[in-house]
């Protein structure tokens, strides 16, 4: 079943805690609820797998590259990081020298660079300055059949894109070779890759992605999981969704139509067997932190002041049609923005927008994520202090930061009684706002670990 196999690779549960606040006598407080992660917002590292029919997997939507020209042994680099030309003049690559695809089809790309322009063909060679895109923003991979690495470039005008010179890189090459020494061919490395929502939809394209999703959404989580965990001890479910559930059954390009009503089914799921549901808007339009669980097309955190009202639609889209549900216990504003490039002032105005929708509908909890990054973990309080019925959403992990790095186990449980434990407690006060830890898990940074090791590890986080 989908759902073991997830608890026990990576047991992800929200802990909603008991609290004098609670008000309505239908949610009782504590709620245990498992994340249902990769069912309607796309994880791709939870089932590589659904990935396997897709042409060129390896260039998805977001893959960062470095090309390095096989005749000059220099990268490829958009100078100053874009707004002005392409040079071949860096001897090894960083940012200047990493372009993130875009893809039109399973071999044609845009490629965006440091600054967000798009590479594309200019009167004096090739340049990146344009912030919008045509024809001449897209190329042609063409990769060789035996190493899929070495590439070149086939412009709008039919020709390839050449490094002349350190200098000078043009697209006016016609010759076809795949020696060292032709202009045109560069050796390809992947950075990095996403495989979120858009990637995989993207992807597939039109005509497979609707069929892909409705099988996965109809498989990966069933009516079967929600007897399963109900009959464990679980009380409640969170649901991360997508901003593009709200213009179901015809969601933008490349989005497909079907996860509201996959979200229907959980709530007439979990209804019977008595527990409640948090949606969690977990990826919203011009994403909120860059992650491939946000949707974004390609790393970039661009969600700011502009998309405020587009968000609050969302919200009042998913308390218009799920506030009437009885077994709704909250819903989740944003998941995880990220500091600095979400700013608290946006995220305060969109955070108070997005209540009073909710509050139009139904006085289920409003849950306010706090934001990742370098950010006072209660500089939501005073916010949370002029509302009722909220809850500030906390996530801890002994992940993805180098401090973790070496651990033993013990130490790992040490952390979580000791130094986890107080900044639990200095967010809880009888007078403050309720705290969710509405992500956690019982991985940590080790190789090594034992089942047992990892029962140890959850039971320290539980208690």
């Amino acid at each position: 079943m989908v759902y073991l196999t997830f608890l026990l690779i990576f047991n992800l549960i929200s802990y909603f805690p008991s609290s004098s606040h609670a008000q309505n006598a239908d949610l009782i407080l504590p709620l245990k609820a498992v994340n249902l992660g990769n069912w309607l917002v796309t994880e791709g590292w939870m089932k590589p797998s659904r990935f396997d029919g897709i042409i060129n997997k390896d260039l998805l939507d977001g893959t960062q590259v470095q090309f390095l020209s096989t005749k000059l042994k220099k990268y490829l680099c958009a100078e100053n990081g874009g707004g002005t030309v392409v040079v071949a003049n860096r001897p090894s690559p960083s940012g200047w020298e990493t372009f993130r695809l875009w893809r039109v089809s399973e071999s044609c790309f845009n490629l965006r660079v440091f600054n967000k322009q798009f590479v594309g063909l200019g009167s004096q060679g090739v340049q990146a300055v344009s912030d919008t895109l045509t024809d001449t923003e897209t190329f042609e991979i063409v990769r060789k059949d035996d190493d899929r690495n070495r590439v070149r470039f086939k412009a709008s005008n039919g020709l390839f894109l050449q490094a002349q010179s350190e200098t000078l890189v043009t697209a006016d090459y016609a010759e076809s070779s795949w020696d060292d020494s032709d202009p045109s061919v560069f050796i390809m490395t992947i950075v990095n890759t996403l495989q979120g929502e858009f990637q995989i939809t993207n992807g597939y394209g039109p005509d497979k992605a609707p069929q892909v999703m409705q099988d996965h959404w109809n498989s990966y989580i069933t009516e079967e999981d929600f007897n399963f965990m109900s009959a464990n001890g679980l009380s409640a479910v969170r649901i991360p969704v997508g901003w593009w559930i709200a213009q179901d059954p015809t969601p933008p390009k490349p989005f497909v139509g079907g996860s509201s009503i996959a979200l229907d089914n959980a709530f007439t799921w979990a209804e019977k067997y008595g527990m409640k549901v948090i949606i969690d808007l977990h990826a919203v339009k011009a994403s909120q932190n860059g992650d491939e669980h946000s949707g974004a097309r390609d790393g970039f955190l661009e969600w700011a002041d502009s998309n405020i009202d587009e968000t609050v639609a969302v919200i009042e889209f998913l308390a218009a049609r799920y506030g009437v549900r009885p077994n709704l216990a909250a819903i989740a504003l944003m998941n995880e923005p990220r500091a600095p490039g979400v700013t608290l002032d946006a995220l305060t105005k969109y955070y108070k927008a997005g209540y009073d929708a909710i509050r139009k509908y139904t006085n289920a909890y409003v849950i306010l994520s706090a934001r990742l990054g370098p950010a006072d973990p209660k500089e939501l309080f005073s916010l949370a202090s002029t509302m009722n019925r909220v809850a500030i959403d906390v996530h801890y992990y002994n992940l993805f930061s180098d401090s973790f790095t070496g651990m033993t186990v013990q130490q790992n449980i040490d952390f979580v009684n000791n130094q986890r434990a107080s900044n639990l407690g200095s967010l809880t006060s009888a007078n403050g706002p309720l705290v969710l830890v509405g992500e956690w898990t019982a991985e940590f940074a080790r190789n090594d670990a034992s089942m047992e090791d990892y029962q140890r590890f959850a039971k320290a986080q539980l208690d």
